[in-house]
């Protein structure tokens, strides 16, 4: 089976870097463009004016195609060896993945509809972006602790833990001061709330 072999791991690290790089890339732009503080902006706020928007727009949906891919061969391996082990029942599986695709097109949603122009749809792709990434990875640590220790390490899964708690304990803060934030902009004085 192809999902099997080692030669489709770069997909997870190719989704990583082109992530990483889509960030990172706007950001700059966005800086040298004078549209963003160089002082920890909001994501979304380097992705907003032309000539950043488009760079991160397609940058952000490819990278939403690689995570697809990524979870499709993680669905795949975890199905090929559950054929043998039968360590977790084929509908969480099955869940998970369907999660995790949400998440992806909640990326997509995040890509294409800047923050400034429609915040009301940005916004809500972001919510089911990161709540269904916190769900994804959470359940992809409960596979994994089943797994053990014939498919993983307890290593691997005690990581995939701490990866899933951090992103419960970042999403909680997100969704409060999201939550307080009545209105959507860029530049602040500081006359405002």
């Amino acid at each position: 089976m192809l999902c099997c072999m080692p030669g489709v791991a770069f997909v997870p690290a190719l989704l990583v870097s082109w992530s990483s790089a889509a960030f990172i890339i706007s950001y700059v732009i966005a800086v040298l463009a004078g549209h963003v503080e160089p002082l920890v902006p909001y994501i979304s706020d380097t992705g907003t004016k032309p000539p950043e928007s488009g760079v991160f727009g397609f940058m952000i949906n490819i990278s939403a195609l690689l995570a697809v891919i990524t979870m499709y061969i993680r669905y795949l391996l975890i199905e090929k060896q559950n054929e043998s082990s039968h360590f977790v029942r084929s509908s969480c599986n099955v869940f998970s993945l369907c999660i995790g695709l949400m998440g992806c097109i909640g990326m997509g949603i995040v890509a294409t509809f800047q923050e400034l122009s429609v915040p009301s749809v940005h916004d809500i792709g972001a919510l089911v972006a990161f709540g269904s990434g916190v769900v994804y990875i959470t359940l992809q640590s409960i596979i994994s602790y089943k797994s053990c220790p014939q498919w993983n390490t307890y290593f691997v899964c005690h990581i995939r833990l701490a990866i899933s708690v951090i992103s419960c304990i970042a999403f909680i803060p997100m969704i409060v001061f999201a939550s307080q934030i009545s209105m959507t902009k860029i530049d602040w004085t500081p006359d405002e709330k």
